[in-house]
């Protein structure tokens, strides 16, 4: 889909967009009546043939209303949206800083530019509309979505993670939430002007990776786990292998060995399932110089701490916490429910990870490395997460544990 998009991305912004609005809309083909375009798209629909602006423009034409090219131009344009593309969406997935679609209803659609929400002037013309979109892609990513399924969470075919639900779970409207994947990674100097990584910061990254550090990148919903983690895979040496297994293939490392796993749900009839612990086991097998879980949420935090503690150094993950001194509660709840008791928990953390990264997103919108913390065990043998570092109005500050993690950069700092 990113190739259409960029094939595409002028076309459907010349037709997707109201005739006024905040977008900017003026000077746009006419589109054509409502009415009409719904019996054209199930006339191609019926055809089963593929949607070319010839054939759709020759149905527009074949419905025997007497049409202006500029109403033909239109239709042509909305409907092939439709039925190949995102629709109105089409132009906003186009901008290269959208992160973010999420439609709440018809005439309520919002982007992340890495900002904060904007409303914009997109409309779908009803919300049959939205659910038929929701529906398509769902379609395309081998999912199903419907009134005894009314849910779903795929990835497409470019990376794109959608999530939909509909109505009457989703109160008053269907709702859609499209997350964009960046074709590539960010490089590290990028983060840093973009102002994630604070001026300096990016030399105790660079060490961090090259120490071979086992780590964990930490921070709530939005606040760029996966973007930092696939930065930071792609500075890892090119003589290692990554080996990569999560829920939803999303990172993206600038690296010339990665080997990328994807967990897969069961099937209409209940088969096929394939856990992330799954994966985590096959690629234990693998012979991977970095292991990497790109979300840590179930019972696979076993199976992470025990390859760490057995000569898989390097490895690293993400994990929602709402503050680095959260992490080691989290990983004791996902750890409890996979059925490891609380002290063997935390005796596998203490020698599997020693670092946490943890990001927010402050008021402005901005995504930022907040503090960088050290994993060490407590009087009572509990392991608790030590500030390192933390975001100073000229870098990073040094705290309490920064003897610590100097010690496990190598001591060169």
């Amino acid at each position: 889909m990113s190739e259409a998009r960029a094939r595409t991305g002028h076309m459907a912004m010349s037709s997707a967009m109201p005739a006024e609005g905040p977008s900017g809309t003026r000077g746009r083909a006419a589109p054509s009546p409502r009415p009409l375009l719904d019996a054209v798209r199930q006339q191609l629909a019926e055809s089963g043939e593929e949607p070319t602006p010839a054939r759709v423009a020759a149905a527009l034409r074949a419905q025997g209303r007497l049409l202006g090219d500029a109403e033909v131009l239109g239709g042509a344009q909305e409907l092939r949206s439709e039925l190949v593309g995102t629709g109105p969406l089409e132009p906003l997935l186009a901008d290269p800083e959208v992160t973010d679609v999420l439609v709440s209803a018809p005439d309520r659609v919002w982007v992340d530019r890495g900002a904060g929400l904007e409303l914009t002037g997109v409309r779908f013309s009803d919300t049959a509309a939205v659910r038929r979109l929701a529906q398509r892609l769902a379609a395309v990513a081998g999912r199903r979505l419907d009134d005894a399924r009314p849910w779903v969470d795929a990835r497409l075919p470019d990376g794109t993670r959608m999530h939909a639900v509909l109505a009457p779970v989703a109160v008053g409207a269907d709702c859609l939430s499209l997350r964009v994947v960046r074709p590539r990674a960010f490089s590290l100097d990028e983060l840093v002007a973009a102002g994630t990584v604070p001026p300096g910061g990016d030399g105790v990254l660079r060490a961090l990776l090259a120490a071979r550090v086992s780590f964990l990148v930490s921070g709530g919903t939005g606040s760029g786990k996966t973007t930092l983690l696939a930065t930071l895979l792609g500075l890892v040496p090119e003589r290692e292998r990554i080996v990569l297994a999560e829920d939803s293939a999303e990172l993206r490392p600038d690296h010339p060995h990665v080997v990328r796993l994807e967990a897969r749900p069961a099937n209409q009839e209940g088969a096929g399932l394939v856990t992330l612990r799954d994966l985590v086991r096959q690629a234990l097998r693998m012979r991977p110089d970095r292991l990497v879980v790109g979300e840590v949420r179930g019972a696979e935090v076993t199976d992470l701490l025990a390859a760490l503690n057995t000569g898989h150094e390097g490895g690293c993950g993400t994990v929602h916490a709402n503050t680095a001194a959260d992490v080691p509660a989290r990983l004791e709840a996902l750890g409890t429910a996979a059925g490891l008791d609380r002290a063997a928990l935390h005796s596998q953390l203490a020698a599997a990870l020693s670092v946490v990264l943890h990001l927010v997103r402050d008021r402005g919108g901005r995504r930022r490395i907040a503090e960088v913390r050290v994993l060490e065990r407590d009087a009572a043998g509990l392991v608790v997460a030590v500030p390192a570092l933390r975001w100073g109005l000229g870098g990073f500050v040094q705290e309490r544990g920064w003897e610590r993690l100097r010690v496990l950069l190598g001591g060169a700092w």
